[in-house]
């Protein structure tokens, strides 16, 4: 358990990428078997401890320390296993010498109730210094927030190894913690373990941004355009009986749409764009941009099934998905990715014929005869859950990663605003410590006494230094405090206005605006910019009309 409480305060405090996945592969090189393996799955969220949960861990500090002064506690320092790290007492010396391992955590904590559980934690904590508590925390919460994502610790494995990405990750599935077998053949000692996971994952195609110095090679004979849908991209597998529905990042969400899952009734891989379908008659099938033409919804709509462990027969009829097809990844048994874009595609067409068309259809090719064409086809297209082009080169195999110059993306312009700082609150992990998320607000109200009405959150696209100007902005400029959240001063004679950035924009009852943004960030601050100048929401509401 030292061992892994050292790795994970050494992620914490390294920033670059390089030194993350250094740190990683000492680790699985100096960590034996079974220790190591665990250490991988808790990085990894492949850990499943049901039984002990935040709430527990709350009821566990109200018996040694003042509620009250523990929320306080809770509120500034931002993370919950930090906090109690720090405010639990420190070691009892006469608590037994046994060392802990985190493999014998893991076995102690999977066969525990959820009364036991806690006290386990409890007597751990008791023996722990504050490093060893808070790894042991994290364990247990499953929420890590050191910078080190699934794929992260893949990458890892890979050059512990010296293989390649992909081929961990189409393992990945079929693998179970400790991984025992998975390192054996890493280090030479065993064969490449046989995958178990029928419906495996099949690592994504990714797309380059088309910039300025590519235009000279799109050539409409070379590269075929389709349209870019705002949805998530996802894996639609069926594979001898088994069905899965993976995120482009290979988690499986099938949970979340057993509606679509029922209709998987066949043999192959499909790539595409996970959907809620909004028909203009009755049923799913509709006029549209899709072949098969139904109508896209929002991704507001697709977000009231996304994140779900189950989702109820009301939610599934209100939202019901589909997937528009991009790509065939596999027929039956035979693996199409080395065959070129052309192939594939007329593959796909032919496998489409055979699915639902209610839950199922082939997203268009765009016709254009050169890229200025294509530009002003991108600027408007015909559905507002269209954000932008793909450009494939019509000879390119499926290859995973992001290989550049077989696939690009033009993506619409983002719109821009001018909106004035209305909230701030803490951040998590390394942003504990500043006020790292950002409500604004714009305009409303006759122009004699306007008020600020709130529009979005952005808690992105500043640099560290522009987050340190911040933090102090609202530290010297706060009005009022809600927990961990702090209201500005925000007035049209004072008040800081932030340039956001915005994919899209919708209509929402749910929100007092009356509109919700898609991906808004900060793109400038405006210090030069007095706060009476920002938009209003009459802006916003061309917008959408």
């Amino acid at each position: 358990m030292e061992e892994f409480a050292e790795l994970l305060d050494r992620l914490l405090l390294t920033p670059s990428r390089n030194g993350k996945l250094r740190l990683l592969v000492d680790h699985f090189r100096r960590q034996p078997d079974p220790e190591r393996g665990y250490a991988l799955a808790a990085l990894t969220g492949e850990l499943d401890i049901s039984s002990v949960k935040p709430a527990m861990l709350r009821a566990l500090m109200t018996e040694r320390m003042d509620e009250v002064l523990f929320g306080y506690s809770y509120d500034y320092v931002g993370d919950l296993a930090e906090t109690i790290a720090l405010v639990w007492p420190g070691p009892d010396v006469d608590a037994g010498d046994e060392a802990l391992t985190l493999s014998g955590i893991v076995a102690a904590l999977e066969t525990a109730s959820r009364r036991e559980g806690p006290r386990l934690v409890e007597g751990w904590l008791d023996r722990l210094d504050s490093t060893g508590r808070y790894a042991l925390l994290k364990l247990v919460t499953g929420s890590m927030r050191i910078g080190v994502s699934a794929r992260l610790a893949k990458q890892a494995l890979a050059d512990f190894g010296s293989r390649d990405v992909t081929e961990i990750e189409e393992l990945w599935h079929g693998l179970r913690p400790p991984y025992a077998g998975l390192f054996a053949w890493l280090e030479g000692r065993a064969d490449k373990p046989v995958s178990a996971a029928l419906a495996p994952f099949r690592p994504v195609m990714l797309s380059h941004a088309l910039e300025a110095p590519d235009y000279p090679r799109i050539d409409p004979e070379l590269y075929a355009a389709e349209w870019k849908w705002d949805g998530i991209r996802v894996q639609a597998t069926s594979d001898g009986g088994s069905r899965r529905l993976y995120s482009r990042t290979g988690d499986d969400i099938s949970a979340a749409f057993p509606d679509l899952i029922d209709a998987m009734d066949y043999e192959g891989a499909i790539d595409g764009e996970l959907l809620v379908a909004r028909a203009a008659a009755p049923g799913l099938a509709a006029r549209g941009e899709g072949a098969a033409g139904i109508v896209a919804g929002t991704f507001s709509d697709l977000q009231q099934r996304l994140n779900r462990k189950a989702v109820s027969a009301a939610v599934m009829k209100k939202h019901p998905v589909f997937v528009r097809a991009y790509d065939l990844l596999q027929d039956g048994a035979t693996d199409l990715r080395a065959l070129p874009y052309a192939e594939r595609r007329a593959r796909l067409k032919a496998f489409m014929e055979r699915l639902d068309p209610t839950r199922f259809d082939l997203s268009p090719n765009v016709a254009y005869a050169d890229l200025d064409a294509l530009e002003k086809l991108r600027m408007a297209p015909p559905h507002p859950v269209i954000e932008g082009v793909m450009l494939k080169r019509v000879d390119s195999p499926y290859l995973a990663g992001r290989p550049k110059g077989p696939w690009f993306k033009w993506k619409r312009d983002p719109h821009v605003i001018d909106a004035v700082l209305m909230y701030a609150q803490r951040g998590h992990g390394k942003r504990s410590s500043f006020y790292s998320d950002y409500t604004f607000g714009v305009w409303s109200g006759p122009d004699d006494a306007p008020e600020l009405v709130p529009v979005g959150k952005a808690y992105f696209g500043f640099t560290d230094a522009e987050l340190k100007q911040l933090d102090k902005y609202v530290r010297d400029n706060t009005t009022e405090r809600f927990g961990p959240v702090r209201a500005v001063r925000a007035e049209p004679g004072h008040g800081l206005v932030i340039e956001v950035a915005f994919e899209g924009l919708q209509r929402s009852p749910r929100h007092r605006s009356g509109v919700a943004m898609r991906f808004p960030r900060v793109s400038r601050l405006r210090w030069d910019k007095p706060a009476f100048e920002a938009d209003r929401i009459d802006t916003l509401i061309a917008m959408l009309d």
